[in-house]
């Protein structure tokens, strides 16, 4: 459960005090899904700059130069890949001929390994699954909505993407993981973040509660290029292959023996890994332990983490039912 987060001022509104300020309060709410790294992504005098460190948000440093006007940030909360090796952590820089671009990622991906067999990708020094989708678009040879379309195509797990070119050009890959994206469309500047609720305490804590916004909607599927004159490109990728239970993210998980953050009640290294991947997804402690509590085996609640769209109605039904104070429960 990490956090995609940023500012689009392609009318130059902001200047660069206000920038800062509105990023520094904006990455510090998006703490709430992550403080093991914080990484931001920009370009500055025609170069792609990445930077990056295993600090949480409050601790980084939040000036930027004037002729930046898009900004790309991530604050993590480390699954594979040790967050102390830097190389692990959000955004990670790719290579596409003589183009440079920087891609951030929210969720887990989890046929990274089968996926760098299927295309013969070399191994790296990062640990993190999300550089897998790196090396597809690499190999795609281009950074174009379709060229993002496909590689969204092959990956298995949760995930929203944002990718940032080296010509200033921000993409959103929309998957199942959350995204809110505010247009001010008078001021002419963008904001996103990984959450509305995090967009909607840093607008109060900046004072901008009143300030008018239009909010685009991103479904499942969509792509969305917004270049540095604020021009907008859409498509949409196929999404019936997005979620699929073909493999088992566990076996992922636990052979890339990501750190356990605690032990729950079973002490079973299984449910451990059960417990930090919902969590990475969205799900709480408290959500699985309801399923458990109606009778949900493990294998039951796996295949449900795989379809989150049934997760969720399922869980409001019993939360309904427990607000309710009935006695039973058909499955």
């Amino acid at each position: 459960m990490c956090s995609l987060f940023g500012i689009i001022d392609y009318e130059g509104y902001l200047n660069q005090r206000q920038k800062s300020r509105i990023l520094k309060v904006l990455s510090k709410e998006c703490e709430v899904r992550g403080t093991d790294a914080t990484g931001f992504a920009y370009v500055s005098q025609g170069k792609l700059q990445i930077r990056k460190a295993p600090l949480p948000a409050h601790k980084m440093s939040f000036s930027f130069p004037a002729d930046v006007h898009i900004i790309m940030g991530h604050t993590r909360m480390a699954t594979q890949g040790n967050a102390k090796n830097i190389a692990n952590n959000h955004p990670f820089r790719g290579y596409i001929g003589g183009r440079e671009f920087a891609l951030a990622h929210n969720g887990v991906i989890w046929n990274d390994r089968p996926l760098r067999r299927q295309h013969n990708l070399s191994k790296t020094e990062i640990e993190t699954d999300s550089y897998i989708a790196v090396q597809l678009l690499e190999q795609n040879k281009a950074l174009t909505l379709q060229s993002l379309g496909n590689m969204a195509e092959e990956v298995e797990g949760s995930f929203t993407f944002t990718v940032l070119d080296d010509q200033n050009s921000l993409y959103f890959i929309k998957g199942d993981s959350p995204l809110a994206l505010y247009h001010y469309p008078k001021q002419g500047y963008y904001l996103y973040a990984s959450t509305d609720d995090i967009l909607q305490k840093t607008l109060a804590k900046l004072g901008m509660k009143k300030s008018k916004y239009d909010k685009l909607n991103l479904i499942c599927g969509d792509i969305l290029k917004i270049d540095c004159s604020g021009r907008r490109e859409h498509s949409e990728s196929d999404t019936s292959s997005f979620i699929t239970a073909s493999y088992r993210w566990f076996d992922s998980l636990y052979e890339n023996s990501f750190s356990h953050h605690h032990k729950k009640r079973h002490g079973d290294i299984y449910l451990d890994v059960l417990y930090e991947f919902a969590g990475n997804i969205g799900v709480s402690e408290a959500d699985i332990d309801l399923l458990f509590g109606y009778g949900y085996t493990e294998d039951e609640i796996e295949e449900l983490l795989c379809d989150p769209l049934s997760l969720g109605y399922l869980l409001d039904e019993i939360k309904g039912i427990e607000q309710s104070g009935q006695d039973s429960f058909w499955m």
